[in-house]
């Protein structure tokens, strides 16, 4: 059986030393290769080297040099994950969307050599987390995250259609050997007060049940042949993206599901993918629905999300 890669976006900035250090250490848990890629449309943009001349364009020069630079990273970081390295003639976005088509994961940096400054997520990062339709991991946070010092990691659920990304973070936990924190947000339709009619009869805590219920289905399910998995469940009321970017604080990685809509060629980020990107205080991992089911309603739900299913 093949062992897909983590894929790795490399260009010499600081931020995506940092990816490459996080995508070895990945790859060592997960027992997996390592790709290391440039991409570039170098050779569109660099004038032109007379026929006959020995010198190579800066460009090719550099993208060798940024290429064998993160490898030798890598090997130092863990000589026993293979690495291998590729430079593409492509735009980066583009290249790593078309390498995340046969890899295990992709994995960015949050701003690459081209950011513009102000920016709290680069657009390749951006792009490739809203298109990619293997799981996405920025590289972002702060010191203890990126380090993996807390041994926890969190994981945001939203709806059934997280299936994914719930596997995705019990593996995860597994193979970190720690908590597996699953946190469901959930909140009152805003027009239904304590005494309006609608809520007759109802019980007062059936919104908060719900989620409590979504929470053991779909982790009975994911966790199931993995006994020794340590899990914290918890329901917490308020919106989803400001309870995930506060409790990111003391999380190694946050995990989230996303919607991949078919025949949808935007961005397909909702506001709390698009929150824990830009703020979140460790890495985050976006994780989309395997293609075979990813086949869903091209319409966005009525809280204006424009694909991720975590609200």
């Amino acid at each position: 059986m093949v062992e897909l890669p983590v894929v790795v976006g490399v260009d010499g900035s600081e931020s995506s030393l940092a990816a490459v250090d996080w995508a070895v250490d990945e790859a060592a848990r997960r027992g997996l290769p390592l790709r290391l890629v440039y991409a570039s449309l170098w050779e569109r943009y660099e004038g032109t080297v007379p026929a006959g001349s020995r010198e190579r364009p800066s460009e090719q020069v550099m993208a060798e040099h940024v290429v064998a630079a993160a490898a030798e990273r890598a090997r130092v970081r863990n000589p026993d994950v293979k690495a291998t390295t590729d430079i593409l003639p492509q735009e980066a976005a583009d290249a790593l969307l078309h390498e995340g088509d046969s890899a295990f994961a992709l994995v960015t940096g949050t701003r690459g050599r081209g950011g513009i400054k102000g920016l709290l997520l680069g657009s390749v990062g951006l792009t490739v987390a809203a298109r990619a339709h293997c799981p996405v991991i920025v590289v972002r946070g702060d010191r203890a995250g990126l380090a993996g010092t807390h041994e926890r990691v969190l994981l945001g659920v939203a709806d059934p259609a997280t299936g994914d990304a719930v596997r995705f973070a019990v593996q995860e936990a597994e193979a970190r050997g720690c908590v597996l924190d699953a946190v469901c947000a959930w909140r009152r339709p805003a027009h239904r007060g304590a005494d309006h009619l609608l809520l007759a009869g109802e019980p007062a805590h059936r919104h908060e049940q719900e989620a409590s219920d979504l929470l053991d289905t779909l982790l009975d399910d994911a966790s199931a042949g993995h006994p020794d998995l340590r899990v914290r469940r918890t329901t917490v009321e308020g919106p989803a993206r400001k309870v995930l970017v506060d409790r990111s604080a003391a999380a190694d990685i946050v995990v989230i599901g996303a919607r991949r809509r078919h025949h949808y060629f935007g961005l397909q980020l909702g506001r709390v993918a698009h929150t824990l990107l830009h703020h979140a205080h460790c890495p985050v991992a976006v994780v989309p629905p395997r293609p075979s089911t990813a086949d869903v309603p091209d319409v966005a739900d009525d809280t204006g999300d424009t694909g991720d299913t975590s609200r």
